[in-house]
């Protein structure tokens, strides 16, 4: 997924406390939102169990999102032409805090 797509989704919950960003990703019909939901749930855990913070005063302090590799591929047109499809992919970093 391109991270001009993601983005958009991104700028929703920064800066929200994590049980309000899990809504809000919870009800968006975006692709994007099940990704982020994700990588938000692995930071909570991370939080949780590796510096022993309290779930409840967590908030997204940042998260950016940067242009991956683009994968290039081929679309077969009419008369042996060839078009390229570029797929894009992305990188997000969560980080949370209290």
């Amino acid at each position: 997924m391109s991270a001009q797509k993601v983005r958009l989704v991104a700028d929703e919950i920064r800066g929200k406390s994590v049980e309000r960003a899990l809504d809000i990703l919870t009800f968006s019909n975006l692709k994007a939102s099940k990704l982020v939901k994700k990588c938000l749930e692995s930071a909570i855990a991370n939080a949780e169990h590796n510096n022993g913070l309290d779930i409840d005063n967590l908030k997204v302090t940042t998260i950016y999102v940067d242009e991956g590799i683009t994968l290039k591929r081929i679309l077969p047109r009419a008369k042996g032409r060839a078009d390229r499809i570029s797929k894009r992919t992305c990188h997000i970093t969560v980080k949370v805090g209290e």
